[in-house]
């Protein structure tokens, strides 16, 4: 499983890992720290910045979402995501597929 971040990845996206690995059992879990784009939002100004973890992008495969649309997969997330949401994580940008989904999405290119 990858991740694409700037430097070490910080204690926000390790829960995650940890949280969505442990749930999701994914086949790939990539996640992206996008903090900086977006540190000049005023709530981020307010915040100082925040903690330089409150934007992430977040690109699952798991089979753990059969037979669940794309809301369903994503409060799956949020709600395993609740800590990390009470403490300063702002937004997701989500994007969840099954590995049947994923072999069909790369068989259209």
């Amino acid at each position: 499983m990858a991740s694409d971040t700037m430097g070490s990845p910080g204690p926000v996206e390790n829960a995650m890992r940890e949280k969505l690995s442990t749930l999701l059992q994914p086949s790939k879990l990539i996640i992206t720290n996008e903090s900086q784009l977006h540190r000049h939002h005023a709530a981020m100004r307010s915040q100082g910045g925040g903690n330089g973890e409150t934007h992430f992008a977040v690109q699952v495969i798991s089979d753990a979402f059969k037979g669940k649309n794309t809301v369903q997969r994503h409060r799956l997330i949020y709600s395993a995501l609740s800590e990390e949401f009470s403490q300063g994580l702002h937004a997701l940008s989500l994007n969840t597929k099954t590995s049947e989904e994923a072999q069909r999405y790369q068989a259209e290119k």
